[in-house]
């Protein structure tokens, strides 16, 4: 009797709990997340400058190929690879017997054309008389006459093939046509030389100014020469070189080519710069700085920017202090920021932070509002 009064017992307790289960359930409050704390800034014209980098070859301001004039034996080298030599300086010597002999038989050749012209003149003061006195005709005459003019055009050409082969002879000592520096010498004493070889017996740079070689396209090309007529600072440059650091002197832009170049769609310019302490040398690298100048820009920091497959967005704080994800158009980079071209004006402000975890319409709390006006340089 017992045992039956325990079973209804347990019975009616689940059904109560069974019923409790099944009754209708009261509707819980949607949980409600707290605004983002973002820093904003606002919008406002600055000045801003825009740099630009452009690789660049290095050129000494005169470079020359120094080959041989005549072929021969290389008999002395007269420097060093590397040595700083003065114009006129004796640089190599090609072993020169046969022009000496040439310069020899060329003059006394000379001498046989002067004493045959000699022997012309003689004749043709005897003859003169002896047609005056009738007892020579004047056929005779003009024939003694004709021999005289054929001696001194002889002596003339003795002459000439003189001095030829003393140009010849002088050819055999290489000397250097401008002051500068001796690149690599290739070939030692003994060697066989032409002026058809198609290596240098060396090459000269003279490197007081050097030449930075750098190339624009069409449009920046068209952009650099519209500018420049209004910002100066475009005709100044800075090089920084192959360890980075930037070069001490500033350069002065020149066009190096009147033409765009087919192939690559670039025009050629070149930067003077003063090499007083020789540290630019030719043949070497470095980058070429352009910097532009802009008085009313609009800038965005770089952290204020996503950018999602090639194209910018910011967040710009709306109505109800909701954030709204806005595409930009940038124009240039000015060190830390970006200039705008389109998409942003005056006045409006931009998150600074938090851009990672924010989403189009999400509720924020504005953090201190700052004035986007410093100069970005």
């Amino acid at each position: 009797m017992l045992s039956r009064e325990k079973t209804k017992q347990a019975l009616l307790i689940g059904l109560v709990a069974w019923v409790s289960a099944c009754g209708p359930k009261q509707e819980q409050p949607p949980m409600q997340n707290a605004p983002v704390s973002v820093d904003f800034h606002e919008i406002r014209p600055s000045e801003a400058q825009v740099e630009k980098k452009y690789p660049g070859s290095i050129e000494g301001s005169v470079n020359v190929d120094i080959k041989a004039q005549v072929s021969g034996y290389l008999d002395e080298i007269y420097v060093r690879e590397g040595e700083y030599v003065p114009k006129g300086k004796p640089l190599f010597r090609i072993k020169g017997d046969v022009f000496q002999e040439q310069v020899n038989n060329a003059d006394a050749a000379l001498k046989a054309a002067l004493a045959a012209e000699e022997s012309a003149r003689i004749e043709l003061e005897k003859m003169r008389p002896l047609v005056q006195g009738k007892v020579m005709s004047p056929v005779q005459l003009q024939t003694v006459e004709s021999n005289y003019a054929s001696a001194k055009a002889q002596v003339a050409q003795a002459k000439a093939a003189l001095g030829s082969s003393q140009i010849n002879a002088a050819f055999s000592l290489i000397k250097a046509p401008v002051s500068g520096y001796i690149g690599r010498i290739p070939n030692r004493i003994g060697n066989l030389v032409t002026p058809a070889d198609a290596a240098p017996l060396t090459t000269l740079s003279e490197i007081n100014n050097v030449f930075v070689y750098f190339s624009l396209s069409e449009s920046d090309f068209i952009s650099f020469m519209k500018d420049r007529q209004t910002d100066e600072g475009l005709n100044t440059v800075e090089l920084i070189m192959a360890d980075g650091t930037t070069y001490a002197q500033k350069g002065r832009v020149e066009i190096a080519s009147g033409n765009i170049e087919r192939a690559t769609g670039s025009i050629p310019l070149k930067a003077v710069f003063p090499n007083p302490d020789k540290v630019l040398r030719s043949g070497g690298t470095g980058k070429v700085v352009l910097r532009r100048t802009l008085s009313d820009a609009l800038t965005v920091p770089l952290a204020s920017v996503k950018d999602i497959q090639d194209r910018y967005f910011v967040y710009a704080l709306g109505d109800s202090n909701k954030v709204t994800m806005r595409p930009i158009e940038v124009s240039g980079r000015a060190k830390n920021h970006y200039i705008i071209k389109s998409g942003l004006k005056e006045g409006d402000r931009i998150a600074l932070n938090r851009i990672d975890v924010l989403t189009e319409g999400m509720p924020v709390e504005p953090g201190k509002a700052g004035v986007a006006a410093t100069v970005a340089k």
